[in-house]
C-alpha cells in the first residue's frame, strides 16, 4: 500500500534517500571496485586486460536491458517488491562472479550482477519522482549524487586493499554482503511510493509502445539523449582508466586506486555544488553553461593527448571534466523526467537504459583499440560532450514555449 507523501515529513524523506542513495551506488560500486583487479583476472585466466573489459562491457548491457525490465514492472506492482527481488538477483550472481571458472563465465555473471542492480537504479529516480514536486527533483537528485559518488573514490582504493591481501575473488563476496544489507534496509526502511496499478501491460509489443511514447516526448528525448551522452564520457574514461594510468603512467594497483577515487571526488563536489547553484538558477540555463564547458575542456583533453601526454595535466583535465558532469547528470535527468508522474518507473527505466546502452558503445569502442595511448578515450569523450550540447542546444532553438514551461 501506498504511503502517504502529500504531508513534507524532512526526517522521513532523508531516510528515504539514504536508502535510495545507497541503492543507486550500487550500481557504480560494481564496476569501480573490481577495476584494479584487471590485471590478476587477467592473470588467472591467461588473457589480456583488454578482454578483461569485455566482463564491463557485458555489464553496462545488463544495467540496459535491466532497466527497461524494471520500468514498467515497478509501474504494475509498484517499486519495493521488484526491487528486492532485484537485490536477490544481484547477491546470487554476486557469488557466482566470486566462483568463476572462466572469463566466459565471469562475462555471463556479470550480466546477471547488471539485471539485478539495475533495479536500484530504477527505483531510486522513480521514487524520487513520486514524492518530491517537480521543482525539487533536481536537488534531490543531486543529494543520491552526494552517497553515489562516494561509490567511485571508496570503491577503487577497497578494490586495491582486498587485490594486496586477498584476492579478485573476495571483491565479489564483499559485494555480496553489501547486496544483503541494502536488502535488509529497503525491507525495513523504505516504504512504497505508489500502488500497484493492474491496468499497466507487461506484452512486449504494449511495452515497446509505451516506452516509444515516452521517448517521441520532446522533452524527454533532448535531455534523456543529453544525458546518456555525457554517460557515455564517463565511461569511455572508467572504461580506460585501469590501462590509461597502470600502463601508460605506470601506477600500482593500490596507487590506481587512490587516483581514481580523487578523480571521482570532483562528481561528487560538483553534484553538491550544483544543489547551491539551483537555488538562483534554472536547470536548464545551469545545463546548458555546463555543456559549453565540457566541449571546451575535452578539446584540451585531445590536445593534451596528440601533442603531450603530462600525467599531471592529463588528471586535472579529467578531474575538471568529472567535476562538471557532477552538475550534468542530475540536471538532464530532472529535466527528462519533468513530463511524467504516473509513467515515472518507465521513464526513470529509459533514461538509465539509455545512459547504461551510451555506456557499453563507448566501453566496446574503447576495448576496441590495442593500445595504452588516451587519445582514442579523448576523442570518444569529445564526440559524447559535442553531441550532448548539441541536444541542449537543439531543444532551445526548437522548443522555445515548452522551455518556459521547464525553467
Amino acid at each position: 500500500m501506498q504511503e502517504d507523501f502529500s504531508v513534507r515529513d524532512n526526517k522521513r524523506e532523508k531516510v528515504v534517500l539514504l536508502v535510495l542513495g545507497t541503492l543507486i551506488a550500487l550500481g557504480p560500486f560494481s564496476i569501480d571496485m573490481y577495476l584494479p583487479s584487471f590485471e590478476s583476472i587477467a592473470i588467472e585466466f591467461v588473457i589480456s586486460k583488454k578482454e578483461v573489459g569485455l566482463s564491463l562491457t557485458s555489464y553496462f548491457i545488463g544495467i540496459a536491458l535491466g532497466q527497461l525490465i524494471y520500468g514498467p514492472i515497478m509501474d504494475k506492482y509498484g517499486r519495493k517488491i521488484p526491487l528486492l527481488i532485484g537485490l536477490v538477483i544481484y547477491f546470487l550472481a554476486a557469488l557466482s562472479c566470486a566462483y568463476s571458472p572462466s572469463l566466459t563465465w565471469l562475462v555471463a555473471s556479470r550480466f546477471f550482477l547488471a539485471l539485478g542492480a539495475s533495479g536500484g537504479m530504477v527505483a531510486a529516480k522513480a521514487v524520487v519522482r513520486d514524492i518530491f514536486p517537480p521543482e525539487e527533483v533536481a536537488r534531490a537528485i543531486s543529494f543520491l549524487m552526494l552517497i553515489m559518488g562516494g561509490a567511485p573514490i571508496i570503491a577503487p582504493t577497497v578494490g586495491g586493499i582486498v587485490i594486496t591481501y586477498f584476492s579478485w575473488h573476495a571483491i565479489f563476496i564483499i559485494l555480496s554482503v553489501l547486496s544483503f544489507l541494502m536488502f535488509l534496509s529497503v525491507f525495513r526502511f523504505l516504504p512504497e511510493s505508489i500502488d500497484p496499478d493492474a491496468s499497466v501491460e507487461l506484452k512486449l509489443g504494449k511495452v515497446l509502445k509505451k516506452y516509444y511514447g515516452i521517448l517521441t516526448d520532446k522533452v524527454f528525448l533532448s535531455f534523456s539523449m543529453a544525458g546518456s551522452f555525457t554517460i557515455g564520457a564517463l565511461f569511455a574514461y572508467i572504461s580506460n582508466a585501469p590501462i590509461l594510468f597502470m600502463d601508460n603512467f605506470n601506477l600500482s594497483e593500490t596507487e590506481f586506486g587512490w587516483l581514481f577515487g580523487l578523480n571521482a571526488g570532483g562528481l561528487i563536489v560538483g553534484s553538491q555544488l550544483n544543489r547551491v547553484v539551483l537555488k538562483k538558477n534554472s536547470t536548464f540555463k545551469v545545463s546548458k553553461i555546463i555543456s559549453i564547458l565540457l566541449v571546451i575542456l575535452s578539446v584540451f583533453l585531445i590536445g593534451n593527448s596528440l601533442w603531450y601526454s603530462n600525467f599531471y595535466l592529463t588528471i586535472t583535465n579529467l578531474f575538471l571534466i568529472l567535476f562538471l558532469l557532477g552538475f550534468q547528470n542530475p540536471n538532464t535527468t530532472a529535466l527528462s523526467l519533468y513530463p511524467f508522474t504516473k509513467k515515472a518507473g518507465r521513464a526513470s527505466a529509459l533514461i538509465g537504459s539509455l545512459k547504461m546502452g551510451m555506456g557499453a558503445i563507448a566501453s566496446f569502442i574503447i576495448s576496441s583499440f590495442d593500445t595504452s595511448s588516451m587519445l582514442p578515450m579523448a576523442v570518444v569523450i569529445f564526440v559524447c560532450l559535442l553531441s550532448s550540447c548539441f541536444f541542449i542546444f537543439r531543444f532551445q532553438i526548437k522548443e522555445k514555449e515548452m522551455l518556459l514551461k521547464i525553467q
